[in-house]
């Protein structure tokens, strides 16, 4: 066997996706990504586009914010001019409330931006064939094309041990093929050697969003003279049995039976992110090609094999099969968006919203985005950036809970920095400690709030943003009971966000204590004169992820052994705050007075996050409450799009509606046929579905669905309550068999389940931590027992449960 040849190994085991045909665009190809390079291959054997992202590949600069913050204040922004604001909400003049508030919005966050575009042009005649086949346990993608002469074979990954995209051909008769690189930004230059070929890009220092439609440019490039170079590179590098010879800033390989091609990313802002030196153009350049080089110089069987011991354990590591088939090769359109075996589309789902998290969220790269590491649009929709009032939250739900941890890790760095450039925010603006963030945020960490002097309160006026971010730090620790973390980096996070807390609550007059201005993104509710308004106090988002946040400061001081004098003021604040309250008819309510809403379906469910993520309203320790929030879905009805899907389906699945949850999947997992490039409108009047690729859409697409599914499935197998492992809290009667392995609950353990007839029928708790607790209760249709848990791992006997003998 030479370096060139590849044995892919058995894939029985593996579950996989087949589509009969190549890509014929865009959102039918299968996204390939190691985190730093997402790419997905479009078109067949002789004319193939390997479209390239790098997940630092945004448009803006590291000061930004800085800059920003500086003109707000200059235009009148801060403490001063807030308590404008709060008197002529008190005073009901809300036209007056929003015409002050546009001075507090700032400009755009930046933009997530496409870097470029490999051309793979086989000079073969005759091809045909061309299916495809995406194994989502071990991220390769396999093609098989036929020609008169033979069969050629090309077979796609991304590797994260590596740094590279690697490309395979498997030719049984000599193959030409040409290649070359072009980017829909600004091309710099192209570097071509025998075997290398280089192109280097300027990317914008900033980008305007598609939804301001008054910018005449949307892109500004600069030259880096204010000490940021915004570029990056891709190269590609050949080694083959054939020749290879660069031609016109191409490279053409003859001859050739065996090719392996090795493709690279950088770019100076992964530097930055990084906290290393930014390299000058000629360095990156370098750098680019060194990595695609020192790839290729490896045998293709040891870049296969690494890759698939990486991402195999990973993926590996927590696993569902719903029904009884979790192996094997399903066709996607047929199997898939148009089967009748549910438990499978669920299975799939799982697997797909895991495997795509993986494969855009790894150390070293920003966080995965709204359309995680895969935007072939140079205005993509919302920016592709990360939108925190509920996208980028959903994105990373599931990451604990099934075995992604590691995948975590990128959105708790982008917090921290967020932390560091809201403190000036929060400062300068509201007169506060701490730190905050709004809306919307990219890799530069932006924190003030967007809209740029012109846009509704309702969406961005919202100073809940970082708050809520804190959750996923606090979720860390309660999966992994580091205390290093804890000590080291959740500590100052919370700690921080809860001095914005305690700054921005002000007294009621009551003796209570109020959030002002308060809206609950992105809804709107009828004023006193009949005009659809945005602006309140106490919205119900913002006392839920209010005292969540000071139960874990809470918490979070007791297992540190350190007493702060924030702690004093906690305990202080919380009998104060508002409590949850229900409307006249029934419904959790949304605002802190019982209003009308203008929307009575909006897709925004804002005030549910009490009921999940945050786990404040439960239908055990809260009944009323629960069924004031199962009223709210009731009115919300069933989804809009993706993402407010995957959420209702999650809500569901917490509140114990497992049929309600189960139809919700259905309508999400179904095949999209209207136009997937139009933007559609927000108000859920074109529902989205799924595309040929299965990526949820809006449309447009955004990945935040495709992570949310697999976030509600695990949430109807397995509850997440901590101290209580709760089985099958959601089980639909369409799944009456299954197996879940290595979920994550909180506390530090890891739980496998198997279930038959709708009972479970095996349970194992292993302990991952010495700090993990020595026993747990364990539920499962009301009835309870307590299990001690031994070192390594318990079977748990479920008797008592399934026989209703439990204590």
């Amino acid at each position: 066997m030479s370096d060139l040849d590849l044995d892919l190994g058995d894939a029985q085991h593996s579950l996989r996706l087949r589509w009969p045909e190549p890509a014929r665009e865009w959102v039918e190809a299968a996204p390939l990504g190691n985190g730093r390079t997402g790419a997905m291959l479009v078109g067949g054997l002789d004319d193939a586009r390997l479209q390239l992202n790098d997940s630092t590949g945004w448009s803006g600069t590291p000061n930004r914010t800085d800059e920003a913050l500086d003109a707000l204040v200059a235009g009148g922004a801060g403490p001063e001019l807030l308590a404008e604001v709060r008197a002529a909400i008190d005073a009901g003049d809300y036209r007056a409330a929003e015409r002050l508030l546009y001075t507090f919005e700032g400009p755009w966050s930046q933009e997530f931006l496409p870097l470029a575009d490999l051309r793979m042009t086989c000079l073969a005649a005759g091809v045909t064939g061309g299916a495809r086949e995406l194994d989502l346990d071990r991220g390769v993608l396999t093609e098989l094309f036929s020609t008169p002469s033979g069969e050629i074979r090309r077979t796609s990954w991304a590797s994260a041990p590596d740094a590279a995209v690697v490309v395979h051909l498997d030719a049984e008769h000599p193959i030409e093929l040409e290649l070359s690189l072009s980017t829909p930004l600004r091309p710099d230059r192209v570097v071509a050697t025998d075997g290398t070929l280089t192109l280097g890009v300027q990317l914008p220092v900033d980008g305007a969003p598609i939804h301001e439609e008054a910018v005449d440019v949307p892109h500004r490039y600069a030259d880096g003279s204010d000490g940021y170079d915004a570029y990056g590179a891709t190269s590609v590098a050949v080694r083959t049995d054939g020749t290879v010879e660069a031609v016109d800033e191409a490279l053409r390989i003859r001859g050739a039976r065996r090719i392996v091609l090795t493709v690279s990313t950088d770019t100076a802002a992964r530097a930055w992110w990084n906290g290393v030196a930014q390299p000058s153009r000629e360095e990156l350049i370098h750098r680019t090609a060194a990595l695609a080089k020192a790839a290729v110089g490896r045998s293709a069987q040891r870049l296969f094999d690494d890759h698939v011991a990486d991402l195999g354990a990973l993926l590996g590591a927590s696993s569902a099969r719903i029904g009884r088939r979790r192996s094997g090769s399903f066709d996607v359109a047929t199997e898939v968006l148009r089967g009748d075996d549910d438990a499978l589309v669920a299975t799939v789902l799982f697997q797909f919203g895991r495997y795509v998290l993986a494969s855009s969220s790894r150390p070293g790269s920003p966080p995965a985005n709204l359309q995680g590491i895969w935007n072939d649009d140079v205005r993509p929709p919302w920016s592709s950036n990360y939108t925190i009032n509920i996208n980028t939250e959903m994105n990373y739900w599931a990451a604990e809970s099934t075995g992604l941890a590691e995948c975590h890790g990128p959105l708790l760095d982008l917090v921290e920095r967020i932390s560091s450039t809201g403190a000036p925010a929060a400062r300068r603006l509201y007169g506060t400690r701490g730190w905050v963030a709004h809306h919307n945020t990219d890799m530069w960490g932006w924190s003030l709030p967007v809209g740029n002097g012109h846009s509704p309160a309702s969406w961005a006026i919202w100073m809940m943003g970082g708050l809520w971010l804190t959750d996923h730090v606090w979720q860390h620790y309660a999966y992994t009971l580091d205390r290093g973390f804890l000590r080291e980096r959740a500590w100052p996070v919370l700690l921080g966000a809860a001095e914005f807390a305690l700054d921005w609550m002000i007294d009621d007059g009551r003796g209570g204590l109020r959030t002002v201005p308060a809206t609950s993104p992105e809804n709107l509710f009828r004023g006193p004169d009949g005009h659809p308004e945005s602006l309140a106090e106490s919205a119900t988002l913002d006392v839920a992820v209010i005292r969540a946040l000071f139960e874990r400061v809470r918490t979070a001081a007791a297992v540190l052994e350190v007493h702060h004098p924030v702690l004093d003021e906690i305990d202080a604040a919380l009998p104060r705050m508002p409590g949850f309250a229900i409307t006249a008819d029934g419904r959790l309510r949304e605002w802190g007075t019982d209003v009308v809403e203008v929307d009575p379906g909006h897709r925004h469910m804002s005030h549910m996050v009490a009921v999940y993520p945050l786990g404040l309203i439960d239908p055990e320790s809260t009944p009323e409450l629960a069924q004031a929030a199962r009223g709210t879905l009731e009115q919300r009805g069933p989804g809009a799009m993706g993402w407010s899907w995957a959420w209702k389906i999650a809500l569901r699945a917490r509140l114990g509606d497992a049929e309600v949850a189960r139809s919700l999947l259905e309508e999400a997992s179904e095949p999209f046929e209207k136009d997937h490039r139009r933007l559609a409108p927000v108000d859920g009047s074109e529902w989205g579905g799924l595309l040929p690729n299965l990526f949820s859409t809006h449309p447009p697409f955004q990945l935040d669905g495709n992570y949310g599914f697999t976030a509600g499935i695990r949430e109807m197998l397995l509850g997440t309550r901590e101290g209580d492992v709760r089985l099958l809290p959601a089980l639909p009667a369409t799944w009456p068999e299954g197996e879940l392995r290595g979920a994550r609950v909180p506390g530090a353990l890891e739980v496998d389940l198997a279930w038959a007839e709708g009972v479970p029928i095996r349970l194992v708790v292993r302990r991952l931590h010495d700090d993990a607790p020595d026993r747990t209760g364990v539920t499962w249709a009301g009835r309870q027992i307590t299990v001690a848990l031994v070192a390594g791992e318990t079977v748990v006997d479920l008797m008592p449960l399934v026989t209703g003998a439990a204590a």
